[in-house]
């Protein structure tokens, strides 16, 4: 399925009083670029959820936001900070000697300093994985579901501009002829305003037309064209990935209009060729956002 580089995903998942709160959103980018926002303590998580996202998702700019609140019976932990305790001992052993205090320094007297014990709380590592894989991975799937929604609108307009294409291409086609007996009517009036008709080789009119015919003939710029446009359709009817294959392709539509212009001596072809640009142009917009 094609699918759009913009979407949105959201979770609310509580389970074992373990609650997580998940939004994901997406917009068009060149590469895959994520941004993770989440609590610290749920950093060990980090490179699974990269992993889960890459999974499902080849291209995009992804911003995702975690909240998290674990009302499970975990157990507290009282850390020391021995380093700490030793410096602030240290500091008021000098302070003592110094000052001749009495030294009356105490454990309990240490442990009302700032830092010297924090309480921590010891989380379930393996459960809250478990908890935050299943809520992220509801949220991804609604993402997904998006995209690939966004990128089924996006694929029925691009046909559109695809068949737009190939109509002006047809009438291109058709014009082309003109461009030589255009020319050919115009050597043979000028020729007739030099000099006597009679004497005109007419060979060497033909050699003349011949090789105006081959430097502005447009044949091989409109096959290319009709092969670029049935890879383009080829590539929106298989669906996955096509955003970067598609930009190539563009670049080389755009290439073969630009040399039709500039061979054009016709100004049916010249209109065509500039409502050909803008089509392209059209196509180029809408695949910036295609996966």
């Amino acid at each position: 399925m094609l699918r759009s580089m913009t979407g949105f995903g959201h979770c609310e998942y509580t389970e074992n009083d373990i609650s997580f709160t998940i939004e994901i959103k997406t917009v068009n980018h060149r590469y895959i670029d994520i941004f993770l926002k989440m609590p610290k303590q749920l950093s060990a998580f980090e490179d699974m959820i990269r992993s889960l996202v890459s999974a499902k998702i080849q291209r995009g700019k992804i911003d995702i936001y975690i909240t998290y609140d674990n009302k499970s019976s975990d157990f507290q932990e009282v850390i020391l900070d021995e380093g700490l305790a030793k410096a602030y001992y240290d500091a008021l052993r000098k302070i003592s000697d110094e000052l001749g205090l009495r030294d009356d320094i105490s454990a309990t007297s240490l442990a009302r300093f700032p830092d010297i014990l924090r309480v921590e709380k010891q989380e379930n590592n393996e459960e809250v994985g478990k908890v935050l894989e299943k809520a992220f991975n509801i949220a991804l799937d609604e993402l997904v579901q998006m995209r690939t929604r966004e990128g089924e609108k996006l694929k029925e307009s691009l046909l559109a501009n695809l068949s737009n294409i190939e109509d002006y291409i047809e009438k291109i086609k058709e014009k082309a002829p003109l461009v030589v007996k255009e020319y050919k009517e115009k050597l043979e009036m000028r020729l007739n305003e030099l000099i006597d008709i009679q004497r005109v080789d007419p060979i060497r009119i033909a050699t003349e037309v011949a090789l105006f015919a081959d430097k502005c003939s447009i044949d091989e710029e409109l096959v290319r064209l009709k092969s670029h446009i049935i890879q383009m359709r080829e590539m929106l009817e298989a669906g996955s990935p096509v955003g970067k294959k598609a930009d190539f392709l563009i670049q080389e539509m755009n290439r073969e209009v630009n040399t039709i212009g500039s061979k054009a001596g016709n100004i049916d072809i010249t209109r065509n060729v500039v409502e050909l640009k803008s089509e392209i142009e059209k196509l180029r917009e809408q695949i910036q956002n295609i996966e």
